[in-house]
């Protein structure tokens, strides 16, 4: 072997792994405050253990989800504590449709070289927004990967289970025509839409754009666009037994999330005129030229959760949300589109 030859490290090869191991450390400081007795390892161990009780019938819901391009933003901004957020409340909001009480939480973060103040505050927002709703962060992965992700930039993903009685699963199979639909108001954009944004305002080019004030947002652009993903789970759960079905608006709008949970050869007929479209979404179909049937395939339009439920029943909806309105109706299906928004 050549003695001059230079020894190889890890390290410079681009992975620390006392700095992996230092944020562990770091991540079980704010994990613990999420356990409840059904967790029965702590973080670190090879895999997450819950105990799971109470049930007579249980059946397992899960979902894995990312928060898209809004990362752009946050890294330009240097602002990520409200992705965390972002993270937990899409991947609770998922598993609700389905009735379901969220248990326990996992993450996957990567980025070309770890970054300490980055992961701790992404993992800050997780444990806020699983103690908000009882949900254990049991486990996950912190992944150091040089010459896969841009400097200072990573990706983000969560993976949630949770629980509901076999019973009381919500899957849309005992609606009717005439049932209502009831909007829930999101608190922005959520976790979709942002590469379109990103486009239109070309902040990837000039990211000093996203600290313009705007009037009719009252504040800049970048705060409006970190706004958190709303979590609807405190305020459906006591309302849940009056629900037929439950809608959450992602990726694809009302025309594109809606129909998931309708029987075959039922529709939604849609009344825009029901609810206030937020400023954020007209600011962003006026600045790119954008029209309107494009705005409701891309974005919320301001409804984070679509509701279904039976005409007498809507009152005593309202009665416990205050905020929610009713938007549409159950229809028979006459053609192609399954949700129809007039």
């Amino acid at each position: 072997m050549d003695a001059d030859r230079a020894k190889q490290t890890y390290r410079a090869a681009g992975v620390d792994i006392d700095v992996a191991d230092q944020l562990v450390k770091t991540i079980r400081r704010h994990a613990r405050p999420t356990f409840g007795p059904e967790v029965l390892a702590d973080l670190g161990f090879f895999g997450g253990l819950f105990e799971l009780k109470g049930y007579r019938e249980p059946v397992l819901v899960s979902s894995a989800d990312g928060v898209g391009t809004k990362l752009k933003i946050a890294c330009a901004l240097g602002n990520h504590e409200g992705i965390g957020v972002d993270l937990v409340n899409h991947c609770v909001n998922d598993i609700l449709t389905c009735g379901a009480r969220p248990l326990f939480f996992q993450d996957y973060i990567a980025m070309a070289k770890l970054i300490p103040g980055i992961v701790e505050s992404v993992i800050q927002g997780i444990a806020t927004a699983l103690s908000d709703v009882g949900c254990a962060l049991i486990g996950g992965e912190t992944a150091e990967m040089p010459g896969l992700y841009p400097e200072g930039e990573y990706d983000f993903v969560g993976f949630i289970v949770g629980v509901v009685e076999k019973s009381h699963i919500i899957n849309g199979g005992s609606i009717q025509p005439g049932d209502a639909i009831l909007g829930l108001p999101s608190s922005g954009l959520h976790t979709n839409g942002y590469s379109l944004v990103r486009k239109v305002f070309n902040t990837d080019e000039d990211p000093s754009r996203l600290n313009r004030v705007y009037p009719q947002l009252g504040r800049t652009l970048g705060q409006a666009l970190l706004e958190p993903h709303r979590c609807y789970y405190r305020a459906l759960s006591p309302v849940l037994h009056v629900v037929r079905g439950l809608a959450h608006i992602t990726g694809g709008g009302i025309p594109g999330n809606l129909p998931r949970v309708l029987p075959h050869g039922l529709a939604a007929r849609i009344n825009k005129a029901s609810w206030t479209v937020p400023p954020i979404f007209s600011l962003i179909q006026e600045t790119g030229n954008i029209d309107e049937a494009e705005m409701y395939r891309v974005f919320n339009m301001g409804l984070g959760m679509m509701v279904v439920c039976s005409p007498h029943n809507a009152a005593e909806f309202m009665a416990q949300i205050p905020y929610a309105a009713v938007v549409g109706e159950v229809v028979e299906q006459k053609r192609e589109e399954r949700a129809v928004i007039v």
